[in-house]
């Protein structure tokens, strides 16, 4: 399975390391865990909710990469809600059961983050990630079209 992630250059290692420190988004402080999008596109979005609205500041070393894993994710159940999520997901990651576990978008309900299991026996055969630079203000500029297309004429 392709995966996507937007990162800062220095945080491109698939260790988990920051989760450890403060938690991920679906699991608790002190678990490895690597989260990515199912498409490159959620992984802007996602990213893209905590930076700052005007752009100003930014670092400018993001990278959007990609790697495989030769997974299919673990479905976490879709109506749990937040606590039960997390309940789930920290399960999954002691377990160590499977490397891919599946977290429906809330920004994007179509596409999945899912989530990679640093400490599952394959992950140490997972490539690093294949990255390119990214810059938001690149990606964000305003269209040369906008006026023509927003024009009520």
């Amino acid at each position: 399975m392709k995966l996507w992630r937007l990162t800062r250059a220095s945080f491109v290692a698939l260790d988990g390391a920051g989760a450890v420190a403060k938690g991920g988004r679906y699991s608790s402080p002190g678990k490895p865990v690597v989260p990515f999008g199912s498409e490159p596109g959620l992984a802007v979005l996602v990213a893209l909710r905590y930076i700052p609205r005007d752009l100003a500041g930014i670092a400018d070393d993001y990278v959007l990469g990609w790697t495989e894993v030769p997974a299919e994710p673990e479905r976490v159940p879709p109506d749990a809600d937040e606590a039960a999520i997390r309940a789930w997901v920290d399960a999954w990651l002691d377990s160590r059961r499977s490397p891919l576990a599946a977290v429906q978008s809330k920004v994007l309900p179509e596409a999945d983050v899912v989530l990679f299991n640093p400490l599952h026996a394959i992950a140490s055969t997972i490539a690093p990630l294949t990255t390119r630079p990214f810059d938001f203000a690149e990606c964000l500029h305003r269209p040369p079209m906008l006026d023509a297309f927003g024009s009520s004429s």
